[in-house]
């Protein structure tokens, strides 16, 4: 039997990247899916977002395993349109509810806007996936697992000087406390919620030419002022890890191996924090 047979995931921004990946392996771990994603731009974000065809091409993706799946686009800002996309699923899907991973997260750097969306995507929205989510999970009766996606930057002073970037670290190190918070809360009903911390992964969040110009820019500013650029390098010599090995990780979370694993914060970043 599959470690998640019978289950039912929430994952919000499953359209690509680590979202999709996600979906990929609880589906073949025997979870039925219901996937969210904005699919659409946000003005301080400098790279394309994901589209209503990257989500399709997670629901094709996720029917391969034989999983199901119940996909729509919602946006985490928006509490009253998530709700209605989870209930739509879970509904759908049987009335159950038990893995819920709060994914959805923007990189934006600068602009007038930076800080309000990166903190309205990256901390509101991880805020209104638990929300709206922990009400059927108690109502079903069956405990669960929620994993929140932090990042490296949720756990050590990781930021250039611009709005966005710093706006970034402070919703990742944002997501802790709502985890810790949610962990006690939750904990009677038998409901675990832990943080994942990845370093770089090879997304395209990360893997398009406005980052790539973007850290080469503030190595060469860094020199300029005759400082140290910021290291980025991982301890174990890898230089960006995949959406599986994340992947690997939430399904170890979501499942019951890790029955007794509540309030953690779990690097998967090949030695990163560890250097710091």
């Amino acid at each position: 039997m599959r470690p998640l047979e019978g289950k039912v995931a929430f994952i919000t921004g499953a359209a690509r990247g680590q979202g999709r990946a996600h979906a990929v392996r609880l589906a073949s771990d025997g979870a039925d899916i219901i996937a969210v994603d904005l699919c659409d731009q946000i003005a301080s974000v400098p790279y394309p977002l994901a589209t209503p065809d990257d989500l399709a091409a997670t629901v094709k993706l996720v029917e391969e395993t034989g999983g199901r799946i119940v996909a729509s686009q919602a946006d985490v800002r928006d509490r009253a349109a998530l709700k209605t996309a989870l209930m739509d699923g879970v509904e759908r899907l049987g009335g159950r509810l038990d893995v819920v991973v709060a994914n959805a997260g923007i990189a934006p750097m600068a602009g007038e806007d930076a800080w309000q969306d990166v903190i309205d995507v990256n901390l509101t929205g991880v805020f209104h996936t638990v929300d709206v989510a922990m009400r059927p999970m108690i109502k079903a009766g069956n405990g669960g697992s929620i994993v929140l996606t932090s990042s490296v930057a949720g756990l050590v002073g990781l930021a250039s000087p611009m709005a966005g970037s710093i706006g970034y670290a402070a919703a990742k190190h944002g997501i802790v406390g709502i985890m810790r918070v949610y962990a006690n809360i939750l904990a009677t009903h038998s409901i675990r919620v832990n943080s994942v911390h990845p370093a770089g992964v090879n997304t395209p969040m990360i893997d398009n030419e406005f980052t790539r110009s973007w850290l080469e820019g503030l190595a060469q500013e860094t020199r300029g002022r005759g400082e140290m650029a910021p290291n980025m390098t991982n301890a174990l010599p890898v230089q960006a890890l995949e959406v599986e090995d994340i992947a690997a990780a939430v399904a170890f979370l979501a499942s019951d191996e890790a029955r007794y694993i509540t309030g953690v914060t779990l690097p998967v970043d090949a030695g990163f924090v560890n250097k710091r």
